[in-house]
């Protein structure tokens, strides 16, 4: 059944603020997949990238986003939830995947605790190359594509219910 909204994008792009309006506008419930992910282990998402290293990491993400089974909920992902190819099968099954794109130079302006926010950030890159491999990935998983960088949060959730 596909009556859920999940949300991708790129870490500071406003999942979860966006898609705690967007569950009130369409009264429907709310998730936050990273905090699901930090309540099953019981660690901060950046105390698991440091201890287990990117790619275990994102293998849990996976694991975790692919057994998620909610009805009329937006989901707000984590941003490298699209490295998990079996997440990101699940998630077309069961709702609209809306990705939330926002240009580089608004994600560098919004985000000021890299090394504590929990991103994913594999040795020898730079985020600059973690957008740019991100990018092609939100826009292969995408059914819908919003614009974020607009200054009204309103203006973007209106954006997104007139696409669903």
């Amino acid at each position: 059944m596909k009556d859920n909204i999940i949300l991708i994008g790129m870490p500071g792009c406003g999942k979860s603020t966006i898609g705690v309006l967007l569950a009130k506008n369409l009264a429907y419930g709310f998730l936050d997949s990273d905090l699901v992910i930090q309540e099953q282990s019981g660690r901060k998402l950046q105390d698991m990238i440091n201890d287990m290293g990117p790619e275990a990491f994102a293998a849990f993400e996976d694991a975790v986003n692919s057994t998620l089974i909610p009805h009329n909920t937006v989901i707000a992902t984590g941003g490298s939830a699209v490295y998990g190819a079996r997440a990101m099968k699940h998630f077309k099954e069961i709702g609209t995947v809306v990705y939330l794109k926002a240009s580089y130079e608004e994600i560098e302006k919004r985000i000021n605790n890299f090394e504590t926010r929990g991103i994913v950030i594999p040795e020898g890159q730079t985020f600059c190359d973690v957008y740019d491999e991100r990018t092609a990935l939100y826009e292969k998983y995408a059914d819908i594509t919003v614009d974020v960088d607009k200054p009204d949060i309103w203006d973007i959730v209106e954006d997104i219910t007139s696409k669903l």
